[in-house]
């Protein structure tokens, strides 16, 4: 199996970063995926296809000074989905990032957004995504007993 490549026995390795506002303990940001991409049109995580040679930290790190110019300081693994598509399997690996240097530039073009935890339905995220956004949820809800 070859991370970042797909066929019918493996595949899409795609790293993404939970990346929490500073300063805020509900507030996430997110990324439009942009026309002509896969799922377009939808909000997801900030991330990439990891590149051969390269681990998920390696990957979370470029795409994240591609995408955002910024730098991830201190990142630990949030949680790992994997989903299958009509047209692809996609084993998404979300990272929480702790801490980063810089300031969010859209670098690609795309729409960024900070998102609370309590508005996430106004947002339209791909079927992969959805467990995570479920993880996330939950976690602010046990933290506090209700949505922030």
């Amino acid at each position: 199996m070859t991370p970042g490549h797909s066929s019918s026995n493996d595949y899409i390795h795609v790293v993404a970063a939970l990346i929490w506002q500073p300063n805020s303990s509900n507030s996430f940001l997110i990324s439009k995926r942009q026309k002509g991409k896969h799922l377009e049109g939808l909000w997801e995580f900030p991330g990439g296809k990891m590149e051969s040679g390269e681990t998920p930290v390696q990957t979370l790190r470029r795409e994240l000074r591609e995408e955002l110019d910024i730098i991830a300081l201190k990142v630990d693994p949030y949680q790992q989905v994997l989903h299958h598509y009509p047209d692809r399997s996609i084993l998404l690996d979300v990272w929480e990032v702790k801490s980063f240097q810089g300031s969010l530039e859209a670098r690609e073009g795309q729409e960024l957004k900070w998102v609370a935890v309590d508005q996430l339905t106004r947002y339209r995220f791909p079927d992969a995504d959805l467990p995570v956004l479920e993880t996330i949820v939950n976690s602010a809800l046990a933290k506090t007993g209700h949505l922030p």
